[in-house]
């Protein structure tokens, strides 16, 4: 009869051990699972209606009570598991039955309640999230008094550090989390320069401002509305762009901004007004054609000024510092071409060689006004562009001085060489990796 009731206690053990061992490997597997997923995926899931993915996104949506009751459920688990063990061999096997015990458990929970439910967690992260959601999202209803006490007496230590969770923290990270992942795609292969360019390009503009992409008023091209009627439409004509800035007197007055077809619109109705074409250029008004200027500042971030182009229904913008001086122009061709890189038209004069050209020595010959975004573009480096906009203002910040033809430095792990000089202007320097 003892031999029979021993029996009996061996194989309840063993059956109630073997249970505990595969819900801890189901705790220890949803936790990897669901932390591993991608909520982009789930969230993707979900809107196809999958009711698990809903339900891993809602038990997702709190970490912090997520991870608690796993752990709690998990803890119980391998505590109760290990308890049942070391009581039965300690019946069994007197005091050696706690270093069996503890060996054996051990053993049992590292391989098939730990490694093995994580292993597969990882490899199948999003369908095994999918297939634990609804359980676990049950489980935590049920461990809510336990969890939210624990979170409570937890969150009051960490405040005794000075450490507080931050609530938006998750969704603060993640513009860094996909930004992180592009990149990382693109290092392994599976996306292309070109489309990790366009997707980066299209979430920083939020962080970058128009003074960064500007057109500086040094390149701006600008009609003088005191020119005679007939140079002006000349110079319109002759000119790449289809909207000019008129000043008079000085640039820095700027009166309004010009369209060739508005232009060309007022020329051919006053030709029929008067009766020469002498006439009709010696009334034409260029002020009186031009459009209305639009000013802002030059710290509008980049994704805000689109929005406004496409709010006012206008491509054209003048750019300002806060003292109201004119800075240059940008419009929305140059904010796009943040996103998908340089955009010609038939117009454009084109020469591959202007901004960039690779050397024999692996370097780059590089156009001192190059912004340094388009620099690492194009080279696939990573210049820093925080303290300047282009290669000369990086060069130039660097070095605390404004650098003569011929002379070369050394930062950032580069080589720069000023090859050419104009004025108070670093037009040419050449630039190679160390």
């Amino acid at each position: 009869m003892d031999w029979i009731y021993a029996h009996a206690t061996i194989v309840l053990t063993g059956l109630a051990v073997t249970g505990l061992l595969l819900l801890s490997a189901f705790f220890s597997g949803s936790e990897t699972a669901l932390t591993a997923a991608s909520r982009g995926v789930l969230k993707a899931q979900a809107d196809k209606g999958s009711k698990g993915a809903k339900a891993a996104l809602e038990v997702t949506d709190d970490s912090e009570r997520m991870i608690g009751a796993l752990l709690l459920g998990n803890n119980v688990a391998n505590i109760l598991s290990a308890s049942l063990t070391t009581a039965l061999l300690t019946d069994l096997f007197g005091t050696n039955g706690v270093a069996i015990a503890t060996v054996m458990v051990t053993v049992l929970v590292l391989v098939f309640a730990e490694v093995l439910p994580k292993t597969v967690a990882i490899i199948s992260p999003v369908p095994v999230a999918i297939l634990v959601g609804p359980a676990i999202k049950v489980l935590i209803l049920l461990f809510t008094p336990v969890v939210t006490t624990v979170r409570a007496f937890v969150r009051l230590i960490l405040r005794i550090f000075g450490l507080r969770a931050d609530p938006n923290g998750r969704i603060l990270a993640l513009r860094e989390e996909i930004a992180g992942a592009i990149s990382l795609g693109h290092s392994e292969g599976a996306v292309e320069k070109e489309d990790r360019d366009r997707l980066l390009g299209a979430l920083d503009l939020s962080d970058r401002t128009v003074d960064e992409i500007m057109r500086h008023r040094r390149e701006t091209e600008m009609i003088d509305a005191d020119l005679p009627a007939e140079e002006i439409v000349s110079r319109v004509l002759a000119s790449s762009h289809s909207r000019l800035p008129v000043f008079r007197g000085s640039d820095e007055n700027i009166l309004g901004v010009i369209h060739a077809k508005d232009l060309l619109r007022e020329v051919e109705r006053l030709d029929h007004i008067h009766d020469s074409h002498q006439k009709a250029m010696e009334s034409l008004d260029i002020v009186k054609v031009s459009m209305k200027p639009y000013f802002i500042p030059d710290t509008t971030t980049l994704d805000e000024q689109m929005r406004e182009f496409l709010k006012r229904r206008t491509h054209f913008a003048l750019v300002v510092d806060e003292y109201g001086t004119l800075q240059g122009l940008i419009t929305l061709e140059d904010i796009l071409e943040e996103i998908v890189g340089e955009i010609n038209d038939e117009f454009d004069v084109i020469d591959i060689n202007h901004k960039v050209k690779k050397i024999e020595d692996g370097g780059y010959l590089v156009d001192g006004a190059m912004t340094i975004r388009d620099m690492n573009r194009a080279t696939d480096w990573a210049l820093p562009d925080d303290e300047a906009n282009t290669v000369a203002g990086l060069v130039i910040h660097e070095a605390q001085m404004i650098p003569a033809q011929g002379q070369a430095f050394s930062f950032h792990g580069f080589r720069f060489e000023v090859v050419t000089r104009r004025e108070n202007r670093l037009t040419r320097i050449k630039v190679r990796k160390l």
